[in-house]
């Protein structure tokens, strides 16, 4: 009686985690599927003509889409596509190295240093990130315009080594996987500050560092606020900057097709670090969550 009793119950408690497997697959198909869609209608939108587009919603892709690419391409009359991608590619490139960089540095400093007011300073840091950025943009782009520093690459770059959020994510992953006693062990060897950073602590950091680099990318390179206000010279305009202006223009003359081609390569780029670049994320994200 005891055997059959037991045997009915992992035969109850197999059958309960089965139907448990079922119902969280199902919803992360339904979850996968809601969220490829708009990717999917974005795809289908750009293989078709203005005139299909006007026509109706479809799900069938049409073959416009090498004939949108190329009105794309060569239509540098408001906007340059091909130079822009050039443009946003720099400027997100060099951004999500000193923003990642700089804030590693900062979060070590903090983290590996005694001194009067560290606790203060981290709060600090902390509390800029409750500031949006809109706030200070008008005093920023005020000065930028009187130290002549508008239409410069490097003003949507270097502001990119003060980043509270990237900073919070380096000192949280510090504190979980590297232990102070390697620094000092670094120090009595006779390593210097630096060389102790490079050469210890980010290897260390790497799988923070590879998610910091990623999202610091696509931050930059999805980044329109900035860019808009500060380059106004048409051949330094970033891709979303000319994405907007596409928008803007008369909407009778406006090509759909076109349009929707420009935003779907515009995403092709962040589409591409995820896929290849998912390990690295998924590894930089749960790394440091139990420490050793």
């Amino acid at each position: 009686m005891d055997a059959q009793y037991g045997y009915s119950e992992n035969k109850a408690a197999k059958t309960k985690l089965t139907i448990q497997r079922v119902l969280v697959y199902t919803f992360m198909i339904v979850l996968t599927i809601i969220c490829l869609f708009f990717f999917y209608l974005l795809f289908i939108n750009a293989t078709r003509s203005h005139a299909e587009l006007q026509a109706g919603f479809s799900m069938i892709p049409s073959s416009h889409f090498f004939e949108n690419m190329k009105s794309l391409w060569t239509n540098t009359g408001l906007a340059n596509v091909p130079r822009g991608m050039l443009n946003s590619f720099i400027i997100a490139s060099l951004s999500a190295i000193v923003t990642t960089y700089f804030s590693a540095l900062c979060a070590y400093g903090i983290y590996a240093y005694d001194f009067k007011g560290k606790k203060a300073a981290e709060v600090f840091i902390l509390a800029i990130m409750m500031i949006p950025s809109q706030v200070s943009s008008v005093g920023f782009v005020q000065m930028c315009d009187q130290m002549g520093w508008v239409n410069q690459y490097w003003i949507l770059i270097v502001p990119g080594i003060a980043a509270p959020a990237t900073f919070f994510y380096m000192i949280q992953h510090l504190r979980a996987t590297l232990p102070l006693e390697l620094v000092e062990a670094s120090r009595m060897d006779g390593s210097n500050e630096f060389m102790t950073f490079n050469r210890i602590v980010l290897p260390i950091m790497k799988p923070a560092l590879a998610v910091q680099l990623i999202f610091s990318f696509v931050a930059s390179w999805n980044n329109l606020y900035l860019p808009t206000l500060l380059i106004t010279d048409k051949d330094k305009k970033t891709l979303p900057t000319m994405l907007s202006l596409l928008r803007s223009a008369d909407f009778t003359k406006m090509d759909m097709g076109m349009m929707y081609a420009a935003i779907f390569i515009s995403i092709v780029p962040v589409m591409i670090v995820y896929i290849f670049l998912s390990k690295s994320i998924i590894k930089g994200v749960t790394s440091g969550s139990v420490k050793g």
